[in-house]
């Protein structure tokens, strides 16, 4: 996909710095909830599913929980991962990891860059 194909996701303030939101995602399989999480200038996107039990990882619509700018927590079981690689820290999915989704930073703008998610995708912002 060239740079002027990628699809917007949203602004880069969108996710508050140590945060995550939740956007849909023009995947191949159609719409797609993903969970974006921001540190610094660097954004990280995963499906919103967890490994445990494939359940969505908001409490409520949209709503993710961080801890300490650090690790997502799923909603369900409190599994932790971590946000620069998906690597479930702590909870009874140890070990497993969420699927990344590639996303980039381009200015001020969170944008997809592939329709399909794959394994071990992270891009630095500017």
């Amino acid at each position: 996909m060239t740079m002027s194909t990628q699809h917007l996701l949203c602004a880069l303030d969108t996710i508050a710095d140590g945060g995550a939101c939740v956007v849909d995602a023009p995947l191949a399989s159609g719409d797609t909830p993903v969970v974006l999480v921001r540190r610094g200038v660097r954004v990280w996107g995963y499906l919103n599913r967890c490994p445990h039990f494939s359940l969505r990882m908001d409490h409520r619509a949209g709503h993710i929980n961080t801890y300490k700018g650090q690790v997502l927590m799923c909603a369900h079981h409190s599994a932790l991962f971590r946000f620069e690689d998906g690597h479930c820290i702590e909870g009874p999915c140890a070990g497993a990891t969420l699927t990344p989704v590639p996303v980039r930073v381009v200015g001020d703008a969170v944008h997809l860059t592939d329709q399909e998610p794959r394994p071990n995708t992270s891009l630095e912002g500017p």
